[in-house]
C-alpha cells in the first residue's frame, strides 16, 4: 500500500506500527515528515515515507565546503555549497565553534571554508574546523579586496601589503580542493 503524504499527515497508529525513515511518532500516531509515498511494511510493521526529492543534509563525519555568510564572537554560519565534493542547492547552513581557536580571525564573511561536521543539536548542525586539513580555502584581502597569498599561518595582500591571522587550511588556494567524481 503506498499513498502520497505530506508533512505531518496521519499515516498509521503506534499500537499497529512503528514509526520508519521519515515519520516520526506523536504519542499514538505516526506522522510523516516529509513529502513523499508511505509504505507500509506489515512483516515488520514499520512505516516508511519515501521522499520524492531527498533534501542534501550533511551527516556525523561528512566534509563541507561553504560560504561564510555570519561571524559572532565564538562562531561562524557558514551557508553549505558542496557535501563531500558534490554541489548541493538545498541553502543549509550550519554553525561552527571557534572558541577554541586561538587566532584572532578564524574566518571573515564570504571566505570559503573546508569543515567537518560534527552532529546535530536543537535543529541546528554543527561542524568543526579543527583539524589541520580544514579551514579557509580562499579569501581575499579585507583591507582593498585584493589576492592574498599564505606566510606561514598567517596571509598577506599581495596589493597593499595587509597582514591578517586566519584558520588556514592544508588545501589553502589550491584549484583542485573538490575531488571531482569520476
Amino acid at each position: 500500500m503506498s499513498n502520497s503524504v505530506l508533512p505531518g499527515d496521519k499515516i498509521a497508529i503506534m499500537e499497529e506500527y512503528e514509526a520508519g525513515n521519515n515519520a516520526c511518532a506523536d504519542g499514538h500516531i505516526v506522522r510523516a515528515t516529509v513529502i513523499g509515498q508511505s509504505e507500509i511494511d506489515k512483516k515488520e510493521r514499520v512505516v516508511n515515507v519515501k521522499n520524492n526529492k531527498p533534501i542534501s543534509i550533511p551527516e556525523k563525519g561528512d566534509i563541507v565546503i561553504g560560504t561564510v555568510e555570519a561571524v559572532m564572537g565564538s562562531m561562524i554560519a557558514v551557508l553549505i555549497n558542496y557535501i563531500n565534493s558534490k554541489p548541493v542547492k538545498s541553502q543549509v547552513e550550519c554553525i561552527c565553534a571557534t572558541r577554541s581557536l586561538r587566532k584572532k580571525n578564524v574566518a571573515l564573511v564570504k571566505d570559503l571554508v573546508k569543515l567537518k561536521i560534527i552532529g546535530h543539536l536543537n535543529g541546528a548542525i554543527h561542524a568543526t574546523i579543527q583539524d589541520p586539513g580544514l579551514g579557509v580555502l580562499f579569501t581575499k584581502c579585507r583591507k582593498c579586496g585584493m589576492d592574498v597569498k599564505p606566510m606561514r599561518d598567517i596571509i598577506k595582500c599581495v596589493e597593499c601589503g595587509w597582514t591578517d591571522d586566519r584558520k588556514l587550511s592544508s588545501d589553502f588556494l589550491k584549484s583542485d580542493f573538490l575531488k571531482v567524481r569520476e
